[in-house]
């Protein structure tokens, strides 16, 4: 009976332990009202498609826009107009919207108003003057009245024209998010415009070739099956930090596109010139 009383006493000990081993492999149990919590992932290096990769070897490449500009207004009011839409080329300096500019535009024409009478003063008072019937005093004060109401003028009409909002750069509308009507504040665009000519050629390239791959060096650009035939391009960048995770490197290159034939956004293949 003593001997039986051993072996579960023992066979009990043995239990005990082996449960307390698996909850040291557990994480503790949330507390009441704890948000759940994800088991940790596993750290995983992230590799390039172009891993391995040499000169001479086509690499994944990937064409963005040059420039992405959000539009918006130096000054708040109200949309009046908005001159174009998503799709819509435009040119640097183009007037894309235009703010409600009532107000503006009558101080401007009292402004200039006032300008007109103080020069057709001045002239008037160019006789008097010589006739000593005014001062030198009062005829100063006339021309400085007059010439006061001229910068007047030219600050309202950049007021004005800062209701006229222009394109910053060539390019392409993107998306538009205001229309007529709309408030707009100067937090708050009203376009996004994409420049695509040149595009701008990203390679994540391994670490293996850094130093080979320099700025000012040339690459054929391959857009099939989209687009046949193969364009130039020249690297402009070269990133001097690499991803010690994955291995790589960034490469930029300027891919010319007159008439902006070839779109953004697409993959490409990129080879650079075997030594």
């Amino acid at each position: 009976m003593q001997q039986l009383s051993i072996a579960v006493l023992t066979a009990a000990l043995l239990q005990l332990g082996l449960s307390a081993a698996r909850a040291a492999d557990l994480p503790p149990p949330p507390r009441p009202g704890a948000a759940p919590v994800a088991p940790p992932r596993p750290v995983i290096a992230v590799q390039s498609g172009n891993a391995g990769k040499k000169l001479g070897d086509e690499m994944e490449c990937l064409l963005e826009p040059h420039l992405v500009a959000n539009v918006g207004s130096p000054v708040e009011g109200t949309l009046n107009q908005v001159l174009v839409d998503r799709g819509s080329a435009v040119g640097k300096g183009q007037v894309v919207a235009r703010l409600n500019s009532s107000v503006e535009a009558a101080n401007l024409e009292l402004r200039m108003a006032q300008e007109e009478f103080g020069k057709r003063k001045v002239e008037r008072n160019k006789e008097l003057f010589s006739k000593e019937l005014i001062s030198a005093n009062e005829k100063d004060e006339i021309e400085t009245q007059t010439r006061i109401a001229g910068l007047e003028v030219k600050q309202q009409q950049q007021v004005l024209e800062q209701r006229s909002i222009r394109s910053p750069l060539n390019g392409v509308v993107v998306e538009r998010f205001l229309g007529p009507g709309e408030r707009v504040a100067n937090e708050k665009p009203i376009l996004r415009i994409a420049q695509i000519d040149p595009l701008n050629v990203e390679v994540i390239a391994p670490v293996e070739l850094f130093g080979a791959i320099r700025p000012g060096m040339a690459a054929d650009i391959r857009l099939d099956p989209l687009l046949s035939g193969v364009y130039k391009a020249r690297v402009v960048v070269v990133d001097r930090v690499i991803d010690a995770a994955s291995g790589t490197f960034g490469v930029r290159l300027e891919l010319s596109n007159p008439g902006n034939k070839v779109p953004a956004g697409i993959k490409c293949r990129a080879r650079f010139p075997a030594r």
